[in-house]
């Protein structure tokens, strides 16, 4: 197996959207999917092109109720290239005669090869071989090369090209009931030698302009027919063949839109890139560059190919969505990435499994989508006092703007009903913004960054949670009251008026844990920059006070000697496991039955065990502590194993929270929850979801497993900590981060662990394996001897 490569062989109609979102290209700005480029959309294929933050708001009457959402816009089609051997149809895979068909996605350089044989019904056999290019070099340009083989004949070949605004957002089958004509004003031109086709989206008022220029490899682009229409433009060339002289035919397209800076407008700035775009050659060479430079910092080196290949692609798909281009755009993170329609390209909480690996590697993209919320922050405050609160709420889902994104209504594929959807109460994304935050500021050492987008969104939303947790008189705690945790399963206790639940221990628990950060962070800001911040937010010593006072009177129930999911959990029924062992989307079987997850002990997701994949378990014990809950021995493994029971994993974030706070205790069993996330998306675990996107949260958390979890890596004031106990099926694991300006190349097997810094810098850092202290200068490296492994327990 080549670790760098993902190979599919033969033509495969029922896995080719799966095939499409895995072989997905991008920069970070835009991506296509790995669709043919002579397919239309349709039941097999779904081409599809997206601007990282290119969304519109459309209304739909559905179901008697009049739905509003914002997708992420289907952008016109660049791809379309097509041929045909003299009498013959169109090719297209689905009906050719087939010998050889291979798409092989070369990793190292971003490339996608596809390589195809097929026989026509005169016996004329042709091979096509063809590389495509979404360039990471110059965020605005992609290529298509193809080259075309007689095998055996010679005789004109037509090579049909073009480019197609004839697109909706339909990739989502639950969504088509739902208005998906994002596109209108759609207009075509020519510009010899460049054909350009633009579009506006429809509320959102964004202009999309694509400029192409064919080049063949006989010279020039000329005696084109060119069929022009308002919303596609295409253009057939015939290209002579001699039999075993292969002939090439290079698209070079440039796509730009509006909300691009340094341009004019849209359609001039296409038609100047593409005409001034060099030849493939040089785009690829420029291209495979700028990987090289990305894969050396992303550096991630493991025992075996199988697993090190997977390690690989997760690593480029988060990559293509969020690149260096992506840290100067006004762009989140979107759940599933740029490679699909699911979840409508809304930013939800998955940037908690995003931010910490890039942050440690590329903390610029990492700060770029820190401003994104900060950007909507105003939104956030306007969220909160529409709620009689105060501070900032953001969102539980988010697109262009910051306004609640989240849906009302949800369609049961299962049973076809609509029915209410509280996911909005999700209140904890607040906390998954400031833990990124403060981890940010905790990796980088960056004073300015904390003063600024750190501490104003720690504050912010600090005071929304401590606004939002009141003092409750019957047990003289302060409690949140009407929320949902990251838990979907439930959102009310069964039999409750109103939707929401009391005191969900995640969201309780992190509370405490924002309001000491936000203090702390205060603490560390110069005077001058402190005072000055907390004059601008109004921010009093009564306020902060009242901080200080819920994190020591902060309510957490418990059951069974185990910390209790929320207030009632342990009054619910147990699910019968053995009717519904293996059902992932357990809401959906059971609403289709007329029952409810709300009745039941059963999770979608890891929600009280999300505490140990944020926290330490000294530092959950230290909190417990310091709210009068002194935790008993044994609670953390017994908490554990209490949820891992009563837990569907019908989220793939779960396998990856599973995988870590088992990576101690039972390192067996935190392998297979490893494994089953980094091969989630390959094995389409969720049995067809990948085709709809990638699951970008599940694919960064499995490198940040191998990063921070499996070496333990934890930055405290006083220097990086590393503990590494390495699984026993990574006999070998080698990386690069960066902490506080400082490179440092890592390498680990179970009985050591070397640490060498790669950088320039004249500060000394501090290092701590295993207690072991060292002290690193520039070119400085040290072996640290690791303790022999302990055996599970």
């Amino acid at each position: 197996m080549n670790p760098w490569s993902l190979t599919y062989e033969g033509f495969d109609p029922d896995h080719e959207g799966l095939r499409e979102a895995l072989c997905t290209l991008g920069n970070g700005r835009f991506a296509t999917r790995g669709a043919a480029p002579e397919a239309e959309a349709g039941a097999v294929h779904y081409p599809g092109t997206y601007v990282a933050g290119c969304y519109d708001r459309l209304t739909s009457d559905i179901a008697g109720h009049r739905l509003t959402n914002e997708d992420m816009v289907n952008l016109p089609n660049w791809l379309p290239l097509t041929f045909a051997t003299p009498g013959c149809p169109w090719f297209s895979p689905g009906t050719a005669d087939l010998l050889l068909y291979r798409q092989d996605l070369d990793m190292r350089h971003a490339v996608l090869h596809r390589l195809i044989r097929f026989r026509d019904a005169e016996g004329r056999v042709t091979s096509v071989r063809q590389r495509r290019l979404v360039s990471m070099a110059d965020p605005y340009l992609a290529a298509l090369e193809t080259t075309f083989t007689a095998e055996n004949w010679s005789g004109p070949l037509r090579v049909r090209s073009g480019l197609d605004g004839r697109v909706t957002n339909s990739g989502v089958a639950r969504y088509r009931d739902l208005r998906g004509d994002h596109l209108t004003e759609h207009a075509t031109g020519i510009l010899e030698p460049l054909t350009w086709l633009r579009a506006r989206t429809r509320s959102s008022g964004v202009e999309v302009a694509l400029a192409a220029r064919i080049d063949t490899s006989s010279g020039g682009g000329g005696g084109a027919e060119i069929e022009r229409h308002d919303d596609h433009v295409m253009e057939t060339r015939v290209l002579p063949l001699d039999r075993d002289h292969p002939a090439t035919v290079v698209k070079t397209v440039a796509l730009t839109t509006s909300r691009d800076l340094a341009v004019a407008d849209a359609t001039s700035a296409a038609l100047r890139r593409a005409g001034l775009a060099p030849g493939f050659g040089e785009l690829l060479e420029q291209h495979e560059i700028a990987w090289r430079d990305l894969w050396e910092r992303a550096r991630l080196e493991v025992t075996g190919p199988r697993t090190q290949r997977d390690i690989r692609l997760n690593t480029f798909h988060v990559l293509q969505t969020l690149s260096p281009h992506t840290a100067d755009l006004d762009a989140g993170v979107p759940a599933r990435g740029l490679h699909g329609e699911a979840y409508r390209g809304h930013v939800f909480w998955d940037e908690l499994f995003v931010l910490p690996w890039l942050t440690l590697r590329f903390p610029e993209i990492a700060r770029g989508a820190l401003r994104y919320r900060l950007r909507r922050l105003p939104e956030a405050r306007a969220a909160a006092r529409a709620a009689g609160l105060r501070g900032a709420m953001f969102p539980w889902q988010s697109g262009s703007d910051g306004r609640d994104e989240t849906q009302r209504f949800h369609l049961n594929p299962r049973s076809g009903r609509w029915t209410p959807d509280h996911t909005h109460l999700q209140r904890h994304v607040g906390l998954a913004i400031a833990y990124n935050a403060w981890q940010h500021y905790a990796i980088t050492g960056d004073m300015e960054f904390l003063a600024g987008t750190g501490a104003r969104l720690l504050v912010e939303i600090a005071r929304f949670f401590a606004s939002l947790a009141r003092l409750h008189p019957g047990s003289g705690r302060y409690e949140i009251h009407g929320v949902m945790g990251p838990d979907e399963y439930h959102d009310s206790c069964p039999g409750a008026a109103s939707p929401g639940l009391d005191n969900n221990a995640y969201t309780n628990i992190m509370t405490v844990w924002l309001l000491l950060r936000a203090r702390q962070a205060l603490d560390l800001m110069p005077r001058r920059a402190r005072e000055d911040l907390r004059r601008r937010l109004g921010l009093t010593d009564v306020e902060t006070e009242r901080w200080e006072e819920i994190t020591r009177r902060m309510r957490v129930d418990f059951h069974d000697g185990v910390i209790s999911q929320f207030t009632g959990y342990e009054q619910l029924a147990e699910l019968d496991w053995d009717r519904y062992r293996g059902v992932r989307r357990l809401d959906r079987a059971l609403e289709a039955a007329s029952d409810s997850p709300d009745r039941y002990r059963a999770s979608k997701q890891a929600d009280v065990l999300m505490l140990f994949y944020l926290l330490t378990a000294r530092e959950v014990r230290e909190i417990l502590d310091r709210l009068g809950y002194p935790a008993a021995p044994g609670l953390t493994r017994r908490t554990i194993r209490y949820y891992l029971a009563r837990t569907c994993h019908g989220s793939t974030l779960s396998a990856v929270v599973h995988a870590w706070v088992l990576a101690r205790s039972d390192r067996t069993g935190s392998w297979r929850f490893f494994t089953e996330t980094l091969t989630g998306d390959i094995t389409d675990v969720q049995g067809g979801t990948t085709a709809e996107g990638v699951h970008l949260g599940a694919m960064a958390g499995t490198l940040d497993l191998v990063q921070r979890c499996y070496l333990d890596l934890e930055a405290r004031p006083d220097g990086l900590h590393l503990n590494p106990v390495l699984p026993e099926q990574l006999t070998t694991l080698s990386l690069c981060l960066r902490y506080r300006g400082a490179e440092l190349d890592v390498d680990a097997d179970p009985a050591r662990v070397r640490i060498a810094r790669a950088d320039d810098g004249p500060t000394a850092l501090d290092l701590f394996v295993h207690g072991q202290h060292a002290r690193l200068r520039r070119g400085d490296s040290r072996t640290f001897p690791l303790p022999e492994r302990r055996h599970d327990r």
